[in-house]
């Protein structure tokens, strides 16, 4: 028999003693099941029914409990090795009962993977093998792939990695395929070798070629307790299924500059680049949660010559070791090298073009939908500019801008983020958490708010109102009802008309807005409402904006006063009070002022001041209001 499928099954389980005792580390239990058993299932719904199992320590115990096979609906063949003489040295003594081309899997591994897909990706290139490469976060004790843009291998960085030197973060995961001709004498038979660290430099070495197959599906090794544990752990709560692209995935777009690392201008050497706090720990938030996180970025040093591909690959490299370093990384990240303006020194000109992959331009984005199977409607754009968020939406993605790099104040394009964060950490937040929580307590209101003209969303600064109205218009938005989120400080009267302790209704043009309400709900007709976009930074009006509100249209105002005042009440349909933990809303407020860059004695004054004429208010009217939400 001519086997498809080499599994090395020898290992003693050093490390997993304290759990297994005896037993061969491929009979460790992964909630009850043989992980050589998950693996050996994986093969037969994959349609790999041959399989060599490279056996030697305790290997009569696996023999006994799957005997030939045939109750797990394959054949198996045992290939027992006496003296261990490595990964390479058991497959090597293996070669006379494999086929011409076969699969190796690691019997300490845990997969699920489409193992059709990866066989076809091989059987599409001529090569001595393909290696299945993934990132993973823990790259620094990992051994680590170098491959150029065409997919092929070009050198192995093994373990242990000098200090300070950047490597790309693709990690082999001890999953391959393999040409049996090709490893006939690049194997030697006196000594122990390894697969990873001493055949393939040595296939690459006489000039074989070797592939990568870059997947985000789900391949861990469980040879350590912690591991074993994080394996179970993640089974449990869905990361392999999430991860197996048998359902479109879920993702996190994330610029690079501002949003990830430190906006520098042109930034064309590693030792420029930055992480900006937190930025780390927010996507191994997302890689623990079965989410991609997905690099976009603009490299228009590239079209200016600052930069070579070697040189943004060092960047790169620089990006994926400090991210790794805190245990997270990112899945792929895409580049547009394009810029449109021509005649300076030094640029490339094949690279000054109009293209359809420079943000807002969505080119990026549907390579990645295409390429990984992303689930548009479930995914996310994180960005700083309004590049980003006008690329996110013409994406057909949730947006969120971040208070960092630019924090959208570019003023390039005149587009709305569906929400914002003060950083990633926020963003992330609200991704994996903030965005659900809203759900749950407005969906039972959504019934209420679909027959409504007028809605009111009041509360305190900082408590969380905006991102309630924009959720609620997402929610109308999925049973047909066109709205729009109107917020109050587009009535805010200037800065010179206002007093810091007046109160708070004598900050807003009360009178205007009222009138523009009162035409909202009476108005059998198209019409449009102006409205001033107010800059928080700045503390001044940034431009006049327009709404055309229809006939059928639901207009939801927001903003601190919503519910404050009766003639407003008394022309909604739908009142909603939203209040927040103080400890947390003060907490928002000091960041507020922070990226406001106002001296810390001036906004203490001013929170205080605003806690005796807004916030008691506020919360004295709460009950006036239909609903009332704790976010």
């Amino acid at each position: 028999m001519s086997c498809q499928v080499a599994i090395l099954a020898g290992g003693v389980g050093s490390r997993l003693k304290s759990r297994t005792g005896d037993l061969p580390k491929p009979m460790t239990l992964i909630n009850g099941v043989p992980v050589l058993e998950h693996q050996i299932n994986l093969c037969y719904k994959n349609g790999f029914t041959k399989i060599a199992l490279l056996v030697h320590y305790q290997y009569r115990m696996i023999k006994e409990y799957f005997g030939d096979g045939a109750k797990f609906g394959v054949e198996l063949v045992y290939v027992v090795e006496h003296e261990a003489r490595g990964t390479a040295g058991a497959l090597l003594d293996a070669l006379d009962v494999m086929g011409s081309r076969f699969l190796v899997l690691y019997g300490d591994t845990y997969a699920d993977i489409n193992l059709k897909m990866f066989w076809d990706f091989d059987s599409r290139r001529k090569s001595a093998g393909t290696l299945f490469l993934h990132p993973n976060d823990h790259p620094q004790d990992s051994d680590l792939m170098e491959v150029g843009d065409d997919g092929a291998l070009i050198r192995v960085h093994s373990y242990p990695h000098p200090e300070g030197v950047d490597y790309q973060n693709l990690v082999n995961a001890a999953l391959y395929i393999l040409d049996k001709e090709s490893l006939i004498n690049v194997i030697p038979v006196d000594r122990k070798t390894d697969l990873a660290k001493n055949t393939f430099p040595a296939l690459l070495d006489v000039g074989k070629i070797l592939y990568g197959y870059v997947t985000p599906e789900y391949i861990k090794d469980m040879g350590t307790p912690e591991r074993l544990d994080k394996v179970e752990r993640d089974i449990n709560q869905g990361l392999p299924e999430n991860l197996s692209g048998r359902n479109p995935r879920t993702a996190v777009f994330l610029d690079r500059d501002g949003t990830l690392n430190l906006e520098v201008n042109h930034l064309n050497a590693p030792d420029k680049l930055k992480l900006l706090d937190g930025s780390a720990e927010a996507i191994k938030r997302i890689n623990r949660a079965g989410i991609l996180a997905i690099g976009v970025t603009n490299q228009p040093v590239l079209a200016r010559g600052d930069v070579s591909p070697e040189g943004l690959k060092k960047i790169h490299a620089r990006l994926d070791r400090l991210l790794g370093e805190k245990g997270a990384y990112l899945d792929r990240m895409y580049v547009c090298p394009h810029h449109p303006d021509k005649g300076f020194p030094g640029e490339i000109p094949e690279l000054k073009m109009e293209c359809l992959c420079r943000k807002p331009q969505t080119g990026l984005f549907d390579l990645a939908v295409q390429e990984l199977n992303i689930s548009r409607r479930d995914s996310w754009m994180v960005g700083d500019t309004t590049a980003d968020i006008l690329a996110g939406k013409r994406a057909g993605l949730s947006t969120i801008l971040v208070r960092t790099g630019f924090s959208g104040r570019d003023y390039k394009y005149d587009v709305e983020p569906d929400f914002v964060a003060n950083d990633l950490v926020g963003a992330i937040e609200w991704v994996l958490h903030g965005h659900t929580n809203a759900v749950s307590k407005l969906m039972p209101l959504v019934s209420c708010a679909a027959n409504s003209r007028v809605i009111l969303i009041g509360g305190a600064s900082r408590s969380g109102k905006s991102s309630i109205a924009n959720v609620l218009a997402e929610l109308l938005s999925l049973i047909g009802k066109k709205s729009h989120v109107l917020p109050l400080d587009g009535w805010l009267k200037p800065a010179e008309e206002r007093q810091e302790g007046a109160g708070v209704l004598g900050r807003y043009r009360l009178e205007v807005l009222i009138e523009q309400a009162r035409r909202v709900a009476l108005s059998p007709v198209r019409f449009d409402i102006e409205y001033t976009e107010y800059d928080r930074k700045l503390k001044q009006v940034q431009k006049s904006k327009k709404a055309s509100i229809g006939p059928s249209d639901i207009v939801i105002f927001e903003g601190v006063p919503a519910i404050l005042d009766k003639r407003l009440l008394d022309l909604a349909n739908l009142s909603i009070h939203v209040d927040v933990d103080d400890a947390l809303r003060m907490k928002r407020l000091h960041e507020e002022y922070l990226w406001r860059e106002e001296r810390q004695d001036d906004f203490m004054k001013k929170i205080m001041s605003r806690e005796i004429d807004e916030v008691s208010l506020i919360k004295s009217a709460a009950h006036k209001a239909d609903y009332q939400i704790n976010f």
